[in-house]
């Protein structure tokens, strides 16, 4: 089956899926996960992640995270910075040191350990993002604070990814730890920029020329613009749609709200479903038959680590205990940061394939749970709105 057939047989079973999901009370998010396993790999092999599904599905998750910077409030993300930013530390340094420790104990040398404190440290909320639109919990005190801290823990990933790679003497992968960090604080320095300055007046040219959707096809080109400098700036390409949605977001009000409507149908139309699907393309019984009760712990502490992290430092900013559970639930999954780290460990000889398995098993399975887990603590608490 070719390409075409693929991405026709993923959305008509995404569709049919979500539905179900919906109707079942569940994150629609779930289905479209699920539709990767059922038709992927792990059961009916009938689709296969190629290389144009998986650049489609990387274009669906810069759409998905553009799209949260044009809903986010950004009121709220500032008044939120604070816990934020303690969520962040907290949710890297805690799962990191659970990890190291586990690992040694477990017979693996420093370098090996370090490794797996990486994998399950960094987090990746385009799932969580997915279910906060989809529950209208985006601009909520907790919400924002997970955006927030998303933005932290990303920053103190590569920091920590480019300590590893210099430390395992592969010096030509990523550049030095103190260009890393210059490069980063000059591109927030340049985001500031265009978030306050440049974007509002670039939107308002691009809305005013004579062409069919131009004020859309504007904001796509800072999505993508954004999103390329945070790769050159080793930072995730999300974090870069992330706030060109932020920045777009500044424009008129009749400006936001037509790129927002626009977008929203094609990225939820096409892309959004493919990104969702491929994480469960990604699996397969073959991995599985390898996830051993080793593997099984792994999970376990994978989730309880960020879960419970994440919460103690949203509870020491003063969250309720109900509170405090959506944002450790929001922390849970794990992503592309994670599959990174795997994947140097595996080509440095550090870890074999079985163990590599294993890691890429419990990332998945994080992606799935975390969806359950913030469901269901949207139902320890009343939907308020800040």
């Amino acid at each position: 089956m070719t390409e075409y057939g693929m991405i026709a047989v993923i959305l008509m079973a995404s569709i049919l899926a979500g539905a179900i999901f919906v109707r079942l009370q569940l994150p629609a998010v779930i289905g479209q996960l699920l539709v990767g396993i059922f038709l992927g790999p792990a059961l009916l092999n009938f689709v296969h992640l190629t290389k144009p599904l998986q650049f489609i599905a990387e274009i669906g998750v810069i759409f998905l995270m553009f799209i949260a910077g044009l809903e986010a409030d950004l009121s709220l993300l500032k008044k939120f910075i604070k816990p934020a930013v303690s969520v962040a530390f907290i949710g890297v340094f805690f799962p990191l040191a659970i990890f190291f420790g586990i690992t040694q104990l477990w017979g693996y040398n420093k370098e090996q350990a370090l490794l797996f404190g990486l994998v399950y440290a960094a987090t990746s909320v385009s799932i969580t993002i997915g279910v906060l639109q989809e529950y209208d919990r985006l601009n909520t005190k907790e919400g924002a604070t997970i955006l927030g801290a998303a933005v932290v823990d990303d920053i103190l990933a590569v920091l920590l990814l480019s300590f590893f790679v210099t430390m395992c003497g592969n010096q030509s992968e990523n550049s030095s730890i103190g260009w890393t960090l210059l490069l980063q604080a000059l591109y927030m320095i340049f985001l500031f920029v265009i978030i306050r300055f440049f974007a509002p007046r670039v939107m308002k040219f691009f809305y005013e020329l004579p062409i069919f959707a131009s004020g859309v096809i504007g904001a796509v080109i800072i999505c993508l613009m954004l999103a390329e400098l945070a790769k050159k700036c080793d930072m995730s390409d999300v974090i870069g749609a992330f706030f060109a949605g932020v920045a777009v977001a500044q424009s008129k009000e009749k400006i936001r709200k037509k790129i927002e409507n626009s977008l929203s149908i094609i990225g939820y139309s096409f892309f959004i479903p493919i990104f969702f699907a491929s994480i469960g393309l990604q699996m397969s019984f073959t991995s599985l038959r390898s996830f051993c009760s080793k593997g099984l712990f792994f999970l376990f502490m994978a989730v309880v680590t960020k879960l419970i992290g994440c919460g103690i430092a949203a509870r020491a900013n003063h969250f309720s205990l109900k509170s405090s559970y959506i944002i450790g639930a929001g922390m849970v999954s794990r992503g592309e940061m994670g599959l990174v780290v795997a994947q140097i460990g595996f080509a440095q000889a550090m870890i074999n394939k079985e163990v590599y398995s294993e890691l890429v098993v419990v990332i998945i399975l994080c992606t799935l749970i975390a969806p359950l887990l913030l469901k269901h603590s949207f139902s320890q608490v009343k939907n308020k709105q800040c």
